[in-house]
């Protein structure tokens, strides 16, 4: 596209709280400013002091409720209303690109409150939920007006099936790719037969505790392994359940930055992803490949999905923890196969990068401009009253 646009972001999710949403808005609107657009993007903040972007508009402070097995911070209600009605009618956008606008948030206020070129991105995969089919009269309408829909994995897009009977492209998430490859192995956390695992540890759905358990029958083969542990949570906690001559074998290294993730990558001699469900992408996989890990990830279908059922990155049974460290007890010992799978899993990443990635998205974007139209504020007509009242 040469034209370059003017884009109106919208977030659902608190801005200034890691998540794979944030961190995939985040880089997607960097990659396009770096291309000569020009990008807005509104999102909940809770502190507005921590946003360092000025392309970053605060809407409000979001507040904490479950969703997909994790906890979501949204914004929602008649002072957010107002906050997206005014970014728009200032904003001259010429699309604007929602995130998630089938849950109650900020891009479903916005897909309510606006007229002309929208594109919204699914990320979430859910089973059939109760909720979602109450309020499906209400959303099937708003959502009607979407220019075009984007499924962040083919899970995301069955999911927008099931619920709203809609279609969507899929397109996977985006990472900088280079910024990984150019990670450097960590004498500090490095030695032989090293196992890693990145994320809120503290977050049943990740799936440490399957590591845990499978921890004895590895040390049994492999003695000299060790787990490193990064990402934010509460380590006590952890170490409550597992047996006191393991915990020497466990390091936590807390929240890390881009530059030592990349790092961590290539201190690890395979990176273990035992989550049990509630992912749609699996991002961190994408991530691992490109700094040259061997990945080990469960066999749920969003990871079987991106790693191609096996010729990416090795799987295990869902939730075995013997399942596990069969796998992790053969690649440790098998040096040939481990560096096998690294090296394709390497190649494979370059499909993620953004280049590739944001190049579909304006594609998609071409589709939603093509007709000329900008974006406006729509009227207060009945169905915004009805889901203002709701």
């Amino acid at each position: 596209m040469n034209k370059k646009l003017k884009i109106g972001m919208v977030c659902p999710y608190g801005w200034d709280t890691p998540g794979g949403v944030q961190i995939h808005m985040k880089e997607l609107a960097e990659y396009f400013q770096s291309e000569g657009h020009e990008v807005s993007l509104l999102a909940p903040v809770s502190d507005e002091s921590s946003i360092v972007e000025d392309w970053v508009v605060p809407a409000g402070r979001p507040v904490p409720i479950p969703f997909n097995g994790a906890v979501a911070r949204i914004l929602f209600g008649p002072i957010a209303t107002s906050r997206v009605r005014q970014w728009i009618s200032t904003g001259d956008f010429d699309l604007l690109h929602l995130h998630e606008p089938a849950i109650p948030s900020l891009s479903l206020l916005a897909c309510v409150a606006a007229d002309g070129p929208m594109v919204a991105t699914f990320h979430a995969s859910a089973p059939k939920q109760k909720a979602i089919y109450a309020i499906g009269p209400i959303l099937e309408p708003i959502l009607e007006k979407l220019s075009a829909r984007i499924a962040v994995s083919e899970m995301a897009r069955e999911t927008l099936k099931v619920h709203f009977e809609t279609e969507a492209v899929v397109i996977p998430n985006g990472i900088n790719a280079s910024k990984y490859v150019g990670g450097m192995k960590n004498p500090d956390w490095y030695r032989p037969n090293t196992l890693g695992f990145l994320g809120r540890f503290d977050e049943p759905r990740k799936g440490l505790a399957v590591l845990l358990a499978a921890l004895p029958e590895i040390l049994r083969s492999v003695p000299d392994a060790q787990i490193l542990v990064a990402g934010p949570g509460d380590q006590e906690l952890v170490l409550k359940n597992v047996d006191p001559s393991l915990r020497n074998r466990i390091r936590f290294l807390g929240r890390l930055t881009e530059e030592e993730k990349a790092d961590f990558f290539k201190s690890v001699d395979l990176y273990i992803a035992p989550n049990i469900h509630g992912e749609s992408f699996g991002i961190i996989l994408a991530e691992a490949m490109a700094g040259g890990s061997t990945v080990v990830a469960s066999d749920i279908q969003a990871f079987s999905d991106l790693l191609k059922s096996g010729q990416f990155g090795a799987l295990f049974e869902n939730e075995s923890s013997n399942d596990l460290a069969r796998v992790v007890i053969k690649l440790l010992r098998n040096e040939e196969e481990r560096v096998s799978l690294s090296e394709r899993g390497l190649e494979y990443s370059k499909i993620f990068d953004w280049k590739s990635v944001a190049a579909q998205i304006l594609d998609v974007y071409e589709v939603a401009v093509a007709g000329g139209a900008k974006v406006t504020l729509a009227s207060e007509n009945r169905g915004w009253r009805r889901l203002r009242n709701e």
